[in-house]
């Protein structure tokens, strides 16, 4: 049994690697053609917590990597609240290439990019999946207002969605990272609850929303 179950892990770690280079390789967006680097995402391939951005920025597009610019940097502090560093988990985005001028991403893009960001949590099977911003949180909390759900959750398939600000609001307005950190350290206790978490059911229509409309 743990041979076999050694055997799916391995699997996984070959089909998420498999589909990093796909992400790299894609076209279907018009803003494929002025990037540097495609941002698949990073992190552990077993991680019981999963982070989801909104885009890559300038810094992000010229290493690959998601979250390494001044957000990243803080998301780094507040994974040390919680005594974890970013090997821990996983990190990704709703779209996998940065914007022209670091703009919102368009509705199309965004439809482009869901069935990687699908494909990466089936394949990771995380236990978490914390929102950061109000694009990703639009995927997972239809219709809800980041300034009234963050550091809430809720539950479904057997997966805790938990919504956070983006670290980078806190660098536009600095009352929120206090904020954002108290949301952060409810994490671990979260996870240790989850099985007491109910199931709820996803009612209403994604929206796309602006990030720092709060």
């Amino acid at each position: 049994m743990i041979k076999r179950l050694e055997k799916l892990k391995q699997g996984d770690m070959s089909a998420l690697l498999e589909l990093s280079k796909e992400i790299k390789n894609c076209r279907k967006c018009e803003i494929a053609k002025d990037r540097t680097r495609a941002v698949p995402g990073e992190g552990a391939e077993d991680a019981d917590i999963m982070f989801i951005g909104e885009a890559p920025g300038w810094h992000e597009d010229q290493q690959g990597r998601p979250f390494v610019g001044p957000a990243g940097q803080f998301l780094d502090e507040l994974l040390a609240l919680i005594s974890l560093k970013r090997g821990q988990v996983y990190i990704t985005n709703v779209i996998k290439t940065r914007p022209p001028v670091n703009r919102d991403p368009l509705p199309q893009e965004i439809l482009n990019c869901r069935p990687w960001l699908d494909r990466q949590i089936e394949l990771i099977r995380p236990r978490m999946i914390v929102t950061l911003g109000r694009y990703s949180m639009a995927l997972f909390f239809p219709g809800k207002s980041i300034s009234r759900i963050h550091g809430t959750t809720q539950k479904r398939d057997g997966i805790i969605y938990y919504a956070m600000y983006h670290p980078a609001a806190a660098l536009h307005q600095q009352r929120l990272r206090e904020i954002i950190k108290a949301d952060m350290i409810k994490i671990p206790q979260l996870l240790a609850q989850m099985e007491s978490v109910p199931e709820e059911k996803q009612e209403a229509p994604p929206q796309q929303l602006s990030m720092f409309e709060i």
